[in-house]
């Protein structure tokens, strides 16, 4: 069974998220549990908690994952960013483990002009503090791959191999792979020779075997652009082809893959499309 879904919103109540998915017949899902854009933070009520649980029993969803708000920057030089950055991201992993959520996925961080190597050590210093503080945390924390656009960290499978050589507890992380980022960084998926080399450099430098939520989403610009657009499937620089080789990839059967594509403009309702083709690429 491939796993395959969308974000989706939790306007209304989380477990709203995970009907609508129903609705799309999706497998998998992704959410943020609470307000993205903002450092406020949301304690689960025992109601939240009951009435997701019994919407995922009730539905078609397999895997859940949850995404990190955007804010959270663990590379930031700046003292208190740092350590908001830090306390928001513990707060995700308590209330994704409250949810039975297994995995956490979060965009590394910017190290904002100070310099790479301590980008790096400041994120693998976070993520050791947090865990420390975090003991019975039963989700698991995936660094997803980015564009490396402006001073963003994770651009090259080195830096986040990098960053797990520094955690400590290693099998609390694991990996997000992003097609349109690794694509803006300039790992190229369009040919099956250039599938197989980024397959094969993730592979040899994470290894396949921490690879736990692909993002599938094609990209507005070119291959090494360094610019984070997404686009709609087979409609972008990354083309058809380089999800066909996805969706059948036997290595990756099992892993939830995700759509992150532009939602709904007029009466086009683009999640329902996204997923059809990408279904419609399976070869039984």
């Amino acid at each position: 069974m491939i796993l395959l879904g969308a974000h989706f919103s939790i306007a209304g109540g989380l477990h709203k998220a995970v009907l609508t998915a129903s609705e799309y017949g999706c497998s998998a899902l992704q959410i943020f549990t609470k307000n993205a854009s903002t450092w406020k933070e949301r304690k689960l009520s025992s109601q939240d908690i009951e009435q997701f649980d019994a919407a995922t029993k009730q539905s078609t969803i397999k895997s859940i994952c949850s995404h990190t708000p955007y804010l959270i920057n663990l590379a930031s030089p700046e003292p208190m960013k740092y350590k908001k950055s830090m306390k928001a991201l513990e707060h995700e992993l308590i209330r994704s483990t409250q949810l039975s959520i297994p995995y956490v996925v979060m965009h590394p961080g910017s190290h904002m002009e100070a310099g790479e190597d301590k980008g790096l050590q400041r994120i693998a210093q976070a993520i050791n503090r947090i865990f420390d503080r975090t003991p019975s945390i039963t989700c698991r924390l995936l660094l997803e791959t980015t564009a490396g656009q402006g001073s963003n960290l994770g651009y090259a499978f080195e830096q986040l191999a990098h960053i797990s050589d520094m955690v400590e507890a290693k099998e609390r992380i694991g990996f997000c792979l992003d097609t349109c980022h690794v694509f803006a960084a300039g790992y190229d998926l369009r040919t099956k020779k250039a599938y197989r080399k980024t397959m094969h450099a993730f592979d040899s430098i994470i290894g396949l075997d921490r690879l736990c939520v692909i993002h599938l989403n094609d990209a507005k610009k070119g291959v090494g652009s360094r610019v984070d657009r997404h686009e709609h499937i087979g409609e972008g620089t990354i083309g058809i082809n380089a999800f066909r080789f996805i969706m059948n990839d036997s290595r990756l059967k099992a892993i939830p893959k995700i759509i992150e594509t532009p939602k709904k403009k007029g009466p086009i309702d683009y999640d329902r499309l996204n997923l059809e083709r990408l279904r419609a690429l399976i070869i039984e």
